[in-house]
């Protein structure tokens, strides 16, 4: 079994800045792809980021320049750093975990950024 726990959410003006962590217990091998993804009111879950074992990212084009996706494989922790937040980046944000065939997801971390 695999639990993912997100936390770093929160309500931010346009222009700041916000770090999501999402901390992964149980069999959690370190060469698994890990990322986030987000979703918006009305809207369907889109990728953000997502970073593969070797440490390899891949970004949304949307978020590209902004946002920086990290792992600390010790920890088991992937890490999304969000900077020059606009109100359209306005989601929840959900931490995903990829072992073969399967997909395990976190609660998810409301983002909220004003204008």
């Amino acid at each position: 079994q695999v639990r993912l726990v997100e936390s770093g959410g929160g309500l931010v003006q346009a222009g700041g800045s916000l770090r999501l962590s999402c901390a992964a217990a149980g069999s959690i091998y370190s060469r698994n792809a890990m990322g986030w993804y987000r979703q918006a009111p009305g809207k369907q879950r889109e990728l953000v980021a997502t970073i593969t074992g070797g440490g390899s990212t891949n970004y949304a084009d949307s978020v590209k320049g902004r946002f920086t996706i990290s792992r600390d494989n010790a920890k088991n922790t992937v890490y999304l750093e969000m900077n020059t937040l606009k109100p359209e980046d306005t989601a929840v944000y959900y931490c995903n975990y990829r072992s073969g065939a399967w997909d395990y997801w976190g609660q998810g971390t409301q983002v909220t950024v004003s204008s």
